[in-house]
């Protein structure tokens, strides 16, 4: 998520460029800032999935050796 708004906020920044459109332009420049936004958030979701998997791993070991 967020590559696609990336890609066409680069289009539309360059679109803008070419056509002297300075609207376009930074219409294209905020895309661009919300889909690098968008990346953040992906990779901070699956860091904190990767966390979540890691402590219940370590919850299961635990309950094993508690009961062992």
């Amino acid at each position: 998520m967020g590559v696609g708004e990336n890609i066409k906020g680069t289009l539309k920044e360059k679109v803008g460029e070419l056509t002297d459109d300075e609207k376009l332009q930074r219409e294209g420049e905020a895309q661009q800032r919300k889909g690098e936004e968008q990346m953040r958030e992906t990779r901070e979701r699956a860091k904190a999935q990767a966390h979540e998997k890691k402590a219940d791993a370590l919850e299961r070991e635990q309950e094993s050796l508690e009961n062992g």
